[in-house]
């Protein structure tokens, strides 16, 4: 009997002491650009991802967690002292990086062992190909697939002679190098430099060179810059531009005026998309935040309810690595970019739309969907990942 007892005794001391370390919040260290021109990029994923969380009450998937948000200035030496502090205090999920550059310097030591890192934007294609890893996980996209999608939207428009721009770093690189691999038609490169705010120059050569439209990849302010010295130099009115929605995003729209009208989008996401999920999303991030999301917003959001349905699906236990890879790759959650899986490299497949900006009845510009250009796109690196 008094065996009996001891040993009930003893498990309800287990129960217990399971119950109270259940309780403890996981950790995510979410390191991103908030400073500089672009800093608008981590803001709009940051506080998308703080929303999901505020939805659940603190939790992702009934899972308590703590987000601790750090601002890596777009420099990648300053990424890396993050991340390996983080590592130092025991957090081993991670997420939030904006750009390519940044990231290459994180990855490494935020995958290492059982550690993780989920991305919500940045997805270069060295990352997606040969050196895939196991617990790297891209929910944004891959970095080559808006602009092949661009390539595909740039020849559904006749165009035949384009100029491409971008900034001469991994994402911009990869960005040209998408465009390239199905625009069939001519080509003239300019590289740019990361952060540039003056494109006098270049723009002289657009001119120069009249092509039938220009496709141009430079996010965050490098873009709104852009876009504007674009319109003040009489460039707009003749010669159009096809570009990835991060050349053109909300902020940018509403920052660079009436010299966007008439730009092509590409996109990974909808804001017009009468899904559910996405139009509860777009009402409660306006709501919070008074300002419309944008795709880093969305991508934000959707990181934020993967790592929540992986959460849920182990009862937050990140030591069991397996159990927690397996439970990201099934994606058990309703995206707000609509149909969502992982390819075998572990990237996002989703599908890819081409959208107009136009003033609408109100006047007010806005990205109109024209037409989905591919459903379902695989990036052209997955079938050089092993995993």
């Amino acid at each position: 009997m008094k065996k009996t007892l001891n040993l009930a005794m003893l498990g309800a001391v287990l129960a217990s002491s399971l119950n109270a370390l259940a309780q403890e919040p996981v950790r995510i260290g979410f390191i991103t650009t908030l400073s500089t021109p672009a800093g608008y990029l981590g803001e709009d994923a940051r506080d998308a991802f703080r929303l999901a969380i505020e939805q659940e009450g603190g939790k992702l998937g009934g899972v308590p967690v703590e987000l601790l948000v750090e601002d890596d200035g777009l420099q990648p030496a300053k990424g890396k002292q993050i991340v390996d502090r983080m590592t130092l205090d025991g957090i081993s999920l991670y997420t939030g990086v904006m750009f390519s550059n940044v990231l290459a310097a994180v990855v490494n030591a935020a995958t290492q062992g059982d550690r993780f890192y989920i991305s919500a934007n940045a997805g270069p294609s060295n990352l997606a190909g040969e050196q895939c890893k196991a617990n790297y996980f891209a929910a944004s996209y891959q970095n080559d697939v808006p602009h092949e999608m661009a390539g595909v939207a740039a020849n559904d428009l006749g165009y035949q002679k384009m100029v491409i721009l971008a900034p001469n770093y991994q994402a911009g690189r990869d960005a040209l190098a998408g465009f390239k691999r199905t625009f069939k038609g001519e080509v003239s490169e300019i590289y740019t430099k990361l952060n540039q705010l003056d494109f006098s120059v270049e723009l002289a050569r657009v001119r120069a060179l009249n092509p039938d439209a220009v496709f141009q990849f430079h996010p965050g302010g490098a873009g709104i810059n852009f876009a504007k010295q674009y319109g003040s130099s009489g460039l707009a009115k003749s010669i159009p531009m096809v570009v990835p929605v991060f050349s053109m995003d909300e902020r940018m729209l509403a920052a660079t005026g009436n010299v966007a009208e008439g730009v092509n989008v590409v996109s990974g996401w909808n804001p017009q998309s009468d899904k559910p999920a996405n139009q509860a999303f777009i009402q409660a991030f306006t709501a919070k935040y008074n300002r419309a999301p944008t795709m880093y917003a969305a991508q934000g959001y959707d990181t934020a309810r993967l790592i929540g349905s992986a959460l849920k699906a182990t009862s937050g236990n990140l030591e069991d690595a397996d159990a927690f890879r397996s439970a990201l790759r099934a994606a058990d959650f309703d995206s707000v970019r609509g149909d969502f899986r992982f390819g075998s490299n572990q990237h996002a497949v989703i599908d890819w739309h081409l959208l107009k900006v136009q003033a609408g009845a109100d006047g007010k510009l806005a990205e109109v969907p024209v037409k989905t250009i591919a459903t379902a796109q695989v990036d052209s690196y997955a079938a050089k990942c092993a995993l």
